[in-house]
């Protein structure tokens, strides 16, 4: 197995297509990375901006360059000396467009006598699938052998219908039925992605459907790709069953999965993969970067201007209640069906599905997080304490179809209700309001990050870093603006005092959560902050809705964002908190590119975070990247390290020189030493040997340069080194202050 010494993530679409991701490869060479990663690349819904949408995984998607486009960066990656990593998706297929996926297409007109038939998880007890599609005004039509609603399209059953034919007879003989789109969430009878009707669930477990739609996938692990990167094991049936069987014919890849881990959760041992995508070591180096001395005061001051008394947990159960109730009532009424002679066992089982505190069991691994799921269910329901021990021993059989699918139904229910809604409630520090995250634990001191780093290197040396993805909320510089928040609570204070008591949000909650958000990214474009913002209160669903917006909440919303730009006061107010965390932000993201890509792990750059990166969540996050301004700056780098400034330059410098390292010199990074400096500010220095490179970079700069700078700190040096980021050597001890008078952070190689 080759295990990159780095990966550069390329989102793929039709505007950046694999052809122009194959012209890159002369710059992903020159900044140092070790394997080109790219988003899904099957064939996708037309217009798919991310591909997440599979609908024919037989065939590389025609917009995004098609089998010649993949050739031809297979090439280039290799003459690169780039290996090539692929995200694949084998949790559900795409079907918002039936005529473009050719499996659903069949099931819809053959029913269970197509072919196809198996690969669908559908409820074929409930008669005809059902199909979310309608509006308040159901006019169909039969045109050219095919049923039609608008632009919907659907296929006829053979010898179902004649011209002529009254279209609701014709359709009431199909072996589906369409309905009005608001009963989906209700009446659906297939499993899909979380709550997206649009994304069928796809039975992977079985052998043939397997076999079926990994044939691409297993040509590519033929022809000599590096890895592979699963989206979403936590949806399938039997994740470790799919990954034995992967690796069956991926015994050379490198594989990682989107596993998301709670703190303290670990992956599953039995697990054949060399790690996850990389969100627990970003929660990791976030953490180290904020001051947890600040936590009673940022608490206090929420909660005083908020009104909001509730712990994140508390949020979390309301997140995941509104998810289970309101978004999944079909998921939990399936599972009630397997159980009919038990009273109650909807409730019951939603119960025990909100009640998890991870995402799922993987039976007969996790019995403890079940167990204290069902504990906490009849605890919080005394009244189904009955129901739900007498379904606990179905629920604990890992053979039993209802304790299959409760794993699948907790980690929608936790996607849902945690990433996807509490984290948009709950702002008491929405630096940490990420996937992956922890909103209840404000920063992680020093020791307790190398503790997590020296259990990285032992557990899962090759599990892929991360600090930006396609779904992190706010981006890597975003988060690292917010950390500086942590050290002025008071100037942070009279700020959001003066945005709540100006603007008229009715939510103050979410109120508190715009100020935040005005602070992250600065005054960026406005229309991304609106679109930011609709997404965000939509999201949380507490004062409007995606499926109800309500008018007049959305209304004070944007009044609130033109309002920064244009109220005098606030404006003001704004460019100074601006001016406060502009300077020590970029010290912090710096310092956490660099940690991250020097940790145990293989260190994961998204496209375009190579130079400051003010992304909010997906699609703004996804935007264009300009790769012709990067180059050029690329190529304008000389041989000693650029100012700290707007233009991002020492980012990339950075990043160049630390992949560059890791490239020449793997045996450099096989360890984890914390380094701990001495001295009035050595608890302000993050240090580690990784066994040859040393990391080095600043933590809590503000409340540094309050105390009087570095001063009498320094740290001892075990032989001779050269800072690859100024060019400087130093041995023995050495004074933190010479050390970091370039930079705040340094990056030392044995000499």
């Amino acid at each position: 197995m080759t295990i990159p010494s780095s990966t550069y993530r390329l989102q793929i679409n039709r505007r950046f297509t694999l052809d122009d991701a194959a012209r890159l490869i002369g710059y992903l060479s020159e900044l140092g990375v070790g394997a080109v990663y790219l988003s899904p690349i099957l064939q996708s819904t037309m217009g798919s901006d991310h591909g997440y949408d599979t609908t024919d995984p037989s065939r590389v998607d025609h917009d995004r360059g098609g089998e010649p486009g993949l050739t031809q960066l297979l090439t280039s990656a290799r003459l690169g000396g780039l290996g090539v990593i692929i995200d694949i998706v084998p949790n559900h297929l795409g079907i918002e467009h039936p005529i473009e996926n050719p499996a659903w297409w069949d099931v819809l007109r053959l029913g269970q006598d197509s072919p196809y038939a198996s690969w669908f998880d559908i409820d074929w007890s409930r008669g005809r699938i059902v199909v979310p599609v309608l509006g308040d005004d159901p006019q169909l039509s039969v045109v050219d052998g095919e049923l039609r609603y608008f632009e919907h399209r659907f296929p006829l059953a053979p010898g179902s219908w004649s011209e002529g034919e009254d279209v609701t007879a014709v359709h009431d003989r199909q072996h589906y039925e369409l309905i009005h789109h608001s009963r989906g969430n209700q009446d659906l009878n297939y499993r899909r992605f979380f709550a997206i009707t649009t994304l069928a669930g796809v039975r992977a477990e079985d052998p043939e459907v397997f076999a079926a739609t990994h044939a691409l996938i297993r040509s590519w692990c033929d022809d000599g790709i590096t890895g592979l990167r699963i989206d979403h094991p936590d949806g399938l049936r039997d994740p470790l069953d799919y990954l034995d069987r992967l690796r069956s014919f991926a015994a050379q890849q490198w594989i990682t999965v989107e596993k998301i881990l709670e703190p303290g959760e670990e992956l599953p041992a039995s697990w054949p993969v060399a790690g996850t995508t990389g969100y627990d070591a970003m929660r990791e180096v976030n953490g180290v970067f904020i001051d947890h001395d600040h936590e009673r005061d940022f608490t206090l001051l929420y909660q005083r201007l908020t009104g909001d008394q509730r712990m994140i947990t508390d949020h979390i159960e309301a997140g995941k209640r509104m998810a289970v109730e309101v978004l999944l009532p079909a998921e939990v009424r399936r599972m009630a069906a397997l159980a009919p002679d038990v009273p109650d066992a909807a409730a019951a089982l939603a119960e025990v599905a909100i009640a998890f505190d991870v995402y799922r069991s993987y039976l007969p691994e996790g019995v403890a997080d079940l167990d204290r799921a069902i504990a906490t269910a009849k605890q919080r329901r005394p009244e189904l304490a009955a129901v739900i021990d007498q379904l606990s021993p179905r629920l604990h059989d890992q053979f039993d179809d209802l304790a299959l699918r409760m794993q699948q139904l907790s980690g929608a229910a936790m996607a849902k209700g945690v990433e996807d809604t509490a984290y948009y409630r709950y702002s008491r520090f929405i630096a940490l309001n990420e996937v992956g995250g922890d909103p209840g634990e404000f920063g992680i001191p020093l020791n307790d990050f190398h503790a997590l780093q020296v259990a990285r290197q032992d557990q899962l040396p090759a599990s892929m870093t991360s600090l930006s993805t396609h779904d992190t909320k706010r981006g890597e510089d975003v988060r690292a603006r917010l950390a500086v928040l942590s050290e002025i609570p008071e100037p942070w204070g009279d700020f959001v005092e003066l945005f709540l008591s100006m603007t008229a949000i009715p939510n103050r909650l979410f109120g508190y959560f715009v100020a935040q958000t005005l602070v992250g990214v600065g005054p960026i474009d406005p229309a991304r902050l609106h679109a930011y913002g609709e997404k965000a209160m939509r999201e949380a669903s507490d004062g409007t809705t995606w499926t109800a917006p309500d008018a007049a909440f959305e209304k004070a919303v944007h009044d609130a964002v033109d309002a920064a730009y244009e109220e005098p006061q606030i404006r003001t107010a704004w460019d100074q908190m601006d001016g406060l965390v502009t300077a020590p932000g970029r010290s912090n993201s710096l310092g956490q590119k660099l940690v991250q890509l020097t940790m145990p792990g293989v260190p994961d750059v998204y496209q375009g975070t190579e130079l400051w990166d003010d992304s909010l969540v997906d699609p703004d996050n996804r935007r264009p990247v300009d790769f012709a301004r990067r180059i050029q700056l690329l190529e304008d780098l000389g041989d000693g390290p650029p100012s700290i400034d707007e233009t991002g330059a020492a980012k990339l410098w950075i990043t160049r020189q630390a992949l560059r390292l890791r490239h020449a010199r793997p045996d450099s990074f096989n360890g984890y030493r914390p380094v701990v400096a001495s001295g009035a500010a050595h608890d302000h220095l993050i240090g580690f040997d990784r066994g040859g490179a040393m990391t080095l970079a600043t933590r809590l700069p503000v409340r540094l340069a309050a105390s009087g700078g570095w001063r009498d700190t320094s740290v001892e040096l075990p032989g001779s080194y050269v800072d690859v980021l100024t060019g400087r050597r130093w041995s023995v001890t050495v004074a933190v202050d010479d050390l970091l008078a370039a930079y705040p952070v340094a990056l030392l190689a044995s000499e």
